[in-house]
């Protein structure tokens, strides 16, 4: 068994938060520090993090043919064309959750442990079965939470049933993060939602259009060097990984926007 292999839930309390974003990001973070990394989909019926990747076509078997025997571990993996190091266990489009135990996802876990230094599993948004299942191996969580207090008392309930399966790390990613909107009072402030929260800060990351962009092109986020939210991600990999990284000063791009709204009103 790999000795440092981890297994990371990430996970949220509602959909829409960025999640399957986050986990396409901080895989390819890892893989580019090195690091033997594979993505479980545990969302099945809503598969989406093959497109992220811009993996889609090349997927033949999937997690539930795992389970069900129809296919091998090794040849269900999908390895990023860029990056090797980098696979991709794909959730089934065509089944339904029930289909699937928390001990048969466990098992197979702990046979990609054998080769995998990280393992992200993507957890299906709220608290159902699939929920249940995605957290059953982890050694740790992540939380993805937006700051808007739908999302942040959504997430209350899934800090709750994560202590309760007896999952004691876990850390926060405040995502999409617009500082002129908290400024103005429109937007929950990263330390509201940290100390409503009470879990470690592991990353903020910045509103960007260009993730937009990144989920159309199957290209994530982290690969584009000219955006924040790549640079948030990075950052956050990095930190996964044991690194004491600062945290980004958003502020920055604000003050830009506001010298630039200065010579408009002119």
């Amino acid at each position: 068994m790999n000795h440092r292999s981890m297994a990371i839930t990430v996970t949220s309390g509602k959909g829409g938060v960025g999640k399957s974003t986050t986990v396409a990001s901080l895989g390819l973070g890892l893989a580019q520090l090195g690091y033997k990394v594979c993505l479980v989909d545990t969302d099945i019926g809503l598969r989406k993090l093959d497109l992220m990747l811009g993996l889609e076509n090349r997927i033949v078997y999937d997690l539930v043919d795992v389970i069900e025997g129809v296919s091998q571990l090794r040849q269900s993996l999908v390895r990023h064309k860029e990056f090797s190091e980098l696979a991709l266990l794909p959730a089934a489009q065509t089944r339904y959750k029930e289909e699937v135990s928390p001990n048969q996802i466990t098992a197979v876990v702990d046979e990609l442990r054998k080769e995998f230094d990280y393992i992200l599993i993507d957890s299906p948004a709220g608290i159902e079965g699939g929920f249940r299942n995605a957290i059953a191996p982890a050694d740790r969580a992540i939380l993805v939470v937006n700051p808007e207090i739908p999302s942040v008392r959504d997430s209350d309930r899934v800090i709750g049933l994560l202590e309760a399966a007896n999952v004691k790390h876990i850390d926060l990613v405040v995502n999409r993060v617009q500082p002129g909107m908290v400024r103005d009072g429109d937007m929950l402030s990263v330390e509201r939602v940290q100390s409503h929260l009470a879990i470690n800060l592991l990353g903020v990351v910045p509103e960007d259009k260009r993730i937009i962009r990144s989920s159309n092109t199957g290209e994530p986020v982290i690969l584009d060097a000219k955006s924040m939210a790549g640079k948030a991600f990075s950052n956050i990999a990095r930190r996964i990984a044991g690194e004491d990284v600062p945290f980004l000063e958003l502020e920055e791009t604000n003050l830009i926007a506001k010298i630039k709204r200065l010579f408009s009103i002119a």
